[in-house]
This record gives C-alpha cells, structure tokens and sequence, in this order.
C-alpha cells in the first residue's frame, strides 16, 4: 500500500491540476456595462479574471453600455475583443439606432419574449470546449413598459426545442420585479442550467443551486459608477425624485466597479457545483 502511495505522489502538482481542471467548466456572467465608466472598467477587470481563473466562457450585459440607453457597434466590437462570447441585452435594445447593422450576430442576443417580427435573435448556441451552448435572452413584464410576450412560455418553448441539441442553457432574464426572477427560476429547474437576473444593477446575495439542479440569482449586478443611484448620477437622481419631473439622464463618474458570478460546471453532469460572485 505504501508503495503505491509513494508512486501517486510522484504525479507532479501541475498534473493534477490538470487533470482537476479537465472535470469543469468555468462560465462568468458579467452585469449591466453602465456608460463608458463601465466599459472602462470591463476592460481593466475581465482579462485578469479570465486568465487568473481559467474562464471558458463569458457573457455580458451590454444594453446600457451606450451611456445608458443601448448599444453602439463600436462598444459591441469593444467588448468582443475582450474575449467574450455573448453579448445580451433587454428593455434598451432599441437605443441606438446603428445596432440594426449587427442585431443579426450569433454573438448578440436580445430578449427572445420581443414580438416576434423583431429583428435579432431571442437566444443563440454555440460550441466552447467540446460543449455546445446557449444563451437564452428574456424581459420581464412586471413594470417593465415594455411591449413583450409571456416570457415563462417563451423560455419553455424554446428550451423544448432545442434542449435536444445542447449540453448547457444559461438564462439572462432583464427584469425589474424580484418575485418574477424568482419564479422563472424555480420553473426552469431542470430545464435550464443556470438562471440569472439583470436589470436592477444591484447585486443580489441568493445565489443558490435549485432542488432540480439548476443555478440562480436574482440580479448579478453592474459594472459601472460606484457612487450612483443605480448607475445614474446622484444629484439628477434627487430630482427627479424630488419633483417627479422628467429629467435628464445622466451617467455618473468617478471611481467604478466591477459585477459578476462565476459558475462551474461540472463537465459530466453539464450540472453547476459551485457559484461565486464577484464585486471588484
């Protein structure tokens, strides 16, 4: 025994490793880009974070990255290049007019509950590491102002089409109300991989892995402003709570921060054994 014992601890560390490393999959979801500021900051924190923890896969909130409302070709090829898989997006989709030049991507998704003669794509696979993937994009309802179909059937609906065709199926559902988030959660486990909410800009302490195995959290926050209301200057924040008058919205500045939840996947089971979330 002893001898055996011996030979197994001759396998050098860095193998181990290795072959630890091979049983997971390592996907980071990123919360709502804010302005510039927040793209500024995506690029000081994500390659560092995708390198220090060997992460397969990225996706990204972008729909305010556009100062708020939206997204420019240029911000999008922007946070392409730092090696992001998929942009998504939800009740700003619309913001900037020239991303009708490049809606059509398999790299950018927007809310799949649209109506239906929207242009873009509701959700989008793709292959990393042996390991075909999607990437579903739903808007909640709930005091939402948005135009949109039921986004629990839509989910439902797409995930029986192509669950058949895929090993992992994450759901950046863009909603306002906590109870919906939480809902859609609990009817999609088992059906989805992971479930996780945008919109709200504040993250959320609930991550959990659901009784049929699959990961959620509320809100996985935003990478904008630190000090703002949500992204949005402060002293513009107080007047429009103040008068309750329209006013303009305006970005904030100053120092930035960094949101996300990592999750591992285990590359068996394509269920996640670990959720991790980030506030740089």
């Amino acid at each position: 025994m002893l001898y055996f014992k011996v030979e197994y601890d001759k396998i050098p560390n860095n193998e181990k490793v290795e072959k630890k490393k091979e049983k997971i999959m390592k996907i980071l979801a990123v919360g709502d880009i804010i302005g510039r500021n927040g793209l500024n900051q995506l690029k000081q924190c994500l390659p560092n974070l995708i390198a220090e923890n060997q992460i397969d896969f990225v996706v990204v909130n972008g729909e305010n990255s556009a100062e708020g409302m939206g997204i420019t070709e240029k911000m999008y090829r922007d946070i392409l290049k730092l090696n992001v898989d998929v942009v998504t997006m939800g009740n700003h989709t619309w913001g900037k007019k020239d991303i009708f030049s490049f809606i059509d991507e398999k790299t950018i998704v927007r809310p799949a509950n649209y109506p239906a003669n929207n242009p873009g794509n509701g959700f989008t696979i793709l292959e990393k590491k042996g390991k075909k993937i999607a990437v579903i994009n739903l808007i909640g309802r709930v005091t939402m102002g948005v135009l949109s179909e039921n986004p629990f059937l839509i989910a439902k609906e797409i995930i029986q089409k192509i669950k058949s065709q895929v090993d992992i199926i994450l759901v950046d559902f863009h909603a306002e109300a906590t109870a919906e988030k939480i809902a859609l959660g609990y009817y999609l486990d088992g059906e989805a991989t992971i479930v996780f909410g945008t919109h709200t800009h504040v993250q959320t302490a609930d991550e959990k892995i659901l009784p049929k195995g699959t990961a959620y959290i509320t809100d996985i926050g935003m990478t904008g402003p630190k000090n703002s209301v949500i992204g949005m200057d402060i002293a513009v924040s107080f007047k429009r709570f103040e008068t309750s008058l329209p006013e303009r919205y305006k970005i904030a500045e100053g120092e930035s921060m960094f949101n996300s939840c990592l999750f591992e996947i285990d590359n068996i089971t394509n269920q996640v054994t670990k959720i991790k979330r980030i506030n740089l």
